[in-house]
């Protein structure tokens, strides 16, 4: 296992952990997890890259060793500005080679359009986006954010790592004893109470008021220059967020063709978390997809 280094970074007056792995002479390559995820996830995936690497992964704020923001709602262009500082901060003035997974797949996308100079390649891991939210939806959605700031969601907590990493291992079936226990250890932390409790704001729990609208997020993806990897998983469930799988699957295809130089690739046995299920042949595909 490649050791990682931590350090930490003053953003937009928060302080956010990124973590590094490899010689820093190294190419970069950016790595963002998903919702409810952390840096140290790509952790697996890192080990069976066959190149020299300078990885460099933050923690979004709010999860893993990211300062919180003490707001009650996270809003999602700050993921845009923060991505933003931390690009100036290691790689200022270059075309980054960016990757992400999930929530982080989508910041990754529309960073990639809206500042197209700033990425070189782009590797999207199951980053489809939301079902669009209609109009008439606004007045009950902004209601459900008014009763949930009345209730703020809570983080359930776990009485050992064990028991963290017993979670893991329910929401993916493939995750081996090993792997659970380490991404355990990273993504809860115990308190004085003795209990672990996911390194994760509550807040991020919170359904957000303002609609997902599809449109504006396929203009973003239309301005993006740089070549795109687009990776899904053979057992993904993204149907669970996107819909019945027979129109999910046409609206996915839908966005897809919205990108001007995209290569679409399948990881075989592999579900949602694909970067801890195949982390080799993901790993394949990528450092194949950047020396292109």
């Amino acid at each position: 296992m490649l050791i990682s280094r931590s350090d930490f970074l003053d953003v937009r007056g928060l302080r956010l952990h990124v973590r590094h792995w490899g010689d820093e002479a190294a190419p970069k390559l950016f790595m963002l997890h998903g919702w409810m995820d952390m840096s140290a996830s790509f952790q697996f995936m890192v080990d069976c890259l066959q190149g020299q690497w300078h990885v460099i992964a933050p923690d979004w704020r709010g999860f893993g060793l990211s300062e919180r923001s003490g707001a009650d709602t996270y809003w999602f262009p700050d993921y845009l500005a923060d991505l933003d500082a931390i690009l100036d901060g290691y790689a200022p003035n270059q075309a980054v080679n960016l990757l992400g997974h999930s929530m982080g797949g989508n910041i990754a996308g529309l960073y990639a359009g809206v500042r197209p100079q700033r990425v070189g390649r782009l590797i999207n891991l199951e980053g489809f986006g939301l079902p669009s939210a209609p109009p008439a939806q606004y007045p009950k959605r902004v209601a459900k954010w008014l009763d949930e700031l009345r209730e703020p969601p809570a983080m359930r907590s776990y009485a050992s790592l064990d028991e963290v990493a017993a979670r893991l291992r329910k929401t993916n079936p493939r995750l081996s004893f090993e792997r659970a226990a380490f991404l355990a250890s990273h993504w809860a932390e115990q308190g004085r109470d003795g209990k672990w409790t996911i390194l994760g704001d509550p807040a991020h729990k919170m359904t957000g008021p303002l609609p997902y609208r599809v449109d504006e997020i396929m203009a973003a993806w239309e301005a993006i220059t740089a070549p795109v990897l687009w990776v899904e998983a053979e057992h993904t469930d993204m149907w669970r967020w996107m819909g019945p799988k027979e129109v999910a699957r046409a609206e996915v295809d839908r966005r897809m063709a919205h990108l001007k130089q995209v290569t679409a690739r399948m990881v075989p046995a592999a579900g949602h978390m694909l970067h801890h299920d195949q982390p080799e042949l993901l790993a394949q595909m990528v450092e194949a997809f950047l020396a292109e």
